[in-house]
C-alpha cells in the first residue's frame, strides 16, 4: 500500500520519489504564478497579456512525453 502510494507513480515517471516531490512542487509554483497572473490581467487586462498562457505552453511541454 505505502510502495503504491509514494512510489509507484514517480518510478513510471522514472523518478525518484524525492525527484518527483521537488518536479511536483516546482509545477504546483509554476502553476500558481500563472492563476496569479491571469487573475491580474483579468482586472487590468494590460497586465500580463500572454504570460499565463505562455506558462502553461511551456508546462505542457515539459510533461507531454513524461512516462512515455
Amino acid at each position: 500500500m505505502i510502495a503504491r502510494l509514494f512510489l509507484k507513480h514517480p518510478h513510471s515517471v522514472n523518478e525518484t520519489y524525492l525527484e518527483h516531490m521537488m518536479f511536483a512542487g516546482w509545477f504546483a509554483a509554476k502553476l500558481l504564478t500563472a492563476a496569479t497572473v491571469a487573475a491580474i490581467h483579468a482586472v487590468i487586462p494590460g497586465c500580463f497579456e500572454k504570460t499565463a498562457s505562455q506558462i502553461v505552453a511551456n508546462l505542457y511541454e515539459r510533461t507531454k512525453d513524461r512516462g512515455k
